[in-house]
């Protein structure tokens, strides 16, 4: 699948390497799929998805021979299992998600303890970096084998309320209990870092807010003679998926080619999709039909980073409407670094992004308010590239990669000088 935590962590890496840290990137579950060089190149697979899922269902396997455990690691198995594979569902998975937070208490000690016994005999690490709170389960033994400061981004906390009830409840207590192992998180926008010191009851004097960044290489505005013979255009760009708000905007499009007002409005539709993306992608093209307006949608899957430049340099306005706590939404800024203008809802870090760039518009999580914004601007060309523009220079200035690396990396000295990590001197082991 694409994944936008696996992309950030991935430009991350690059950019630390590239300023002298020995950072190093290990895969969990399953190989990476990115848009740019892969930095976990020559590193094993930890926690394979096969032997995880195993070792929930069979006790007996939680102690096969090591061949098999290794057999079933092989990238290849993994990389052919995975294309066939559907989205993962919390509601399938809860106690597996129960037991990989309990960590050397679950059902995949076997996991943390291979992965422990391989980063001590290969690497001296200043700081462990996990990249999303569902992992932290492995933190308390990690600091036991390495010796350092462990350090937890982003979050998954809409997964977790997708669990069944008592397993919902029963998953938060656990993630609390365990959130106690870490020094230092990081969350990507001051709504997330607020949520999470509350549902986690987390002193905040050991949260810190770093925004995200992107690799804002390759990004440039469409040419104005290129966009003024073209029809205008519409962008989604995220996973082809209900929670990231596909559905909505589907329901926003009809609404504005219902108005009239831009009767040449086309949408496209880009991001990851997934055999088990594909069902819902159909209905919403047989939404379309239904309204007359499937032959002025086109969708854009899984597309390459050239392709998803070429994407965003297509559109007048972007709106990828996510209907969860969004932490934060990379899509935004990929936009943004093309010039475009954004229409997002009113919720979760999307205000936060518009106020801190300028870049676009808030609009309440309706398709009627949505069209209304987008329509404002579709009808107001000069507005509309005064906030591209803002957008693209706050995207270019504040959170591009390397900005974004610069305070992770704050945090790392942090965590290091805080007498958890042993005393080596710059450039830190991550």
């Amino acid at each position: 699948m694409y994944c936008g935590g696996c992309f950030r962590d991935n430009a991350l890496v690059m950019a630390l390497r590239r300023m002298g840290h020995d950072t190093l990137m290990l895969p969990l579950y399953l190989p990476l799929t990115l848009d740019e060089k892969d930095q976990s190149t020559g590193t094993p697979i930890f926690f394979s998805g096969v032997n995880v899922f195993l070792e929930q269902k069979w006790p007996w396997f939680r102690h096969a021979p090591e061949w098999l455990h290794r057999a079933l690691a092989s990238p290849k198995l993994l990389k052919l299992l995975g294309g066939m594979a559907g989205k993962t569902r919390a509601e399938d998975v809860g106690e597996l998600t129960i037991s990989m937070l309990r960590g050397e208490e679950g059902n995949q000690a076997r996991e943390v303890d291979e992965l422990g016994r391989w980063l001590k005999a290969n690497r001296q690490c200043d700081v462990i970096a996990l990249s999303n709170i569902l992992l932290v389960g492995m933190a308390r033994k990690l600091k036991q084998e390495l010796g350092a400061p462990v350090v937890s981004v982003q979050g998954e906390d809409t997964f977790l309320d997708g669990l069944p009830g008592p397993l919902r409840a029963t998953a938060w207590k656990v993630l609390a209990e365990r959130a106690r192992d870490v020094d230092y998180f990081i969350a990507p926008s001051r709504y997330f870092a607020e949520l999470m010191t509350r549902r986690l009851s987390l002193p905040p004097g050991r949260v810190r807010v770093v925004h995200n960044g992107i690799n804002v290489e390759g990004y440039s505005p469409a040419s104005p003679a290129g966009a003024g013979q073209r029809r205008p255009t519409l962008g989604y760009f995220a996973r082809m998926c209900p929670e990231k708000g596909l559905g909505l905007v589907v329901d926003t499009f009809i609404e504005l080619r219902r108005s009239g007002r831009v009767p040449e409005l086309q949408l496209h539709c880009g991001g990851g999709c997934g055999p088990g993306d594909e069902p819902f992608v159909e209905e919403q093209k047989g939404r379309l039909e239904k309204a007359g307006l499937l032959g002025e949608v086109t969708f854009f899957p899984n597309v390459s980073r050239e392709g998803k430049i070429s994407f965003f340099q297509s559109l007048d306005v972007f709106c990828t409407p996510a209907l969860y706590g969004e932490a934060f939404g990379l899509y935004v800024l990929e936009a943004m670094a093309a010039g475009v203008p954004v229409v997002q809802p009113r919720h979760a870090a999307f205000p936060e992004i518009i106020e801190a760039t300028g870049g676009g518009l808030i609009a309440e999580a309706e398709a009627p308010a949505l069209a209304r914004a987008i329509e404002e601007l579709l009808l107001a060309p000069e507005r509309a590239r005064t906030l591209g523009t803002a957008g693209r220079e706050a995207v270019r200035n504040r959170f591009h990669v390397d900005r974004m690396a610069d305070g992770v990396l704050a945090v790392y000295q942090e965590a290091a000088r805080a007498g958890h990590a042993p005393s080596t001197p710059n450039p830190r082991n991550v």
